[in-house]
């Protein structure tokens, strides 16, 4: 069985958005997948199945809106893809020094390097840009809740829609996906 990660964007903000995990778990099960979260913040980590990639993504998007009521959106990389991206930090120092403030953000489509470009051009403040594939990779030294680099201006520049995890969490991810890839 492939171990894989799915990340939901923007649940447990608010009542309109509210879902509990074990309820998210009890739909994975539903599904044939053995699943475990982490956090509030909607992270699950579970095992393969035949579905993949987008149609995986889809299928879990349209089961949690039938069956949650929760309309969001579903990021879903392998263990093995999300381990790469962990090993492809452009900004280790920010992930020794200061982890909360580095942000991974997961991608629906790849960021174009000309768009890239323009999201650096526009940062007004002391803020770090690199993208890597379908992940940016964002550090907010000052701050994420003073930047003015919000996720509506990062998906209009990129063109593309995201969500984003700070590098504790990331790795949190990671060893929960190890834990479960060990108990096969």
């Amino acid at each position: 069985m492939t171990v894989q990660i799915a990340i939901l964007r923007a649940v447990n903000l608010g009542k309109d958005s509210s879902i509990a995990m074990a309820d998210l778990r009890a739909l994975m099960a539903t599904l044939g997948f053995e699943a475990k979260t982490l956090l509030q913040s909607g992270n699950l980590v579970f095992d393969g199945g035949k579905e993949k990639g987008p149609a995986l993504e889809s299928l879990i998007e349209k089961e949690i809106a039938a069956r949650l009521s929760l309309k969001t959106e579903i990021f879903v990389r392998t263990a093995k893809e999300w381990d790469a991206l962990v090993a492809a930090n452009p900004f280790p120092e920010a992930a020794k020094v200061d982890p909360a403030h580095l942000v991974m953000m997961t991608l629906r489509e790849k960021a174009k390097a000309a768009d890239v470009k323009k999201l650096r051009d526009a940062i007004k403040g002391r803020e770090t840009v690199a993208a890597e594939g379908r992940v940016l990779y964002l550090v907010y030294p000052d701050g994420i809740g003073r930047s003015k680099q919000t996720m509506a201006l990062i998906e209009k520049a990129l063109g593309t829609r995201g969500t984003g995890r700070n590098w504790n969490t990331v790795l949190k991810i990671a060893a929960l996906a190890a834990e479960l890839a060990s108990e096969r």
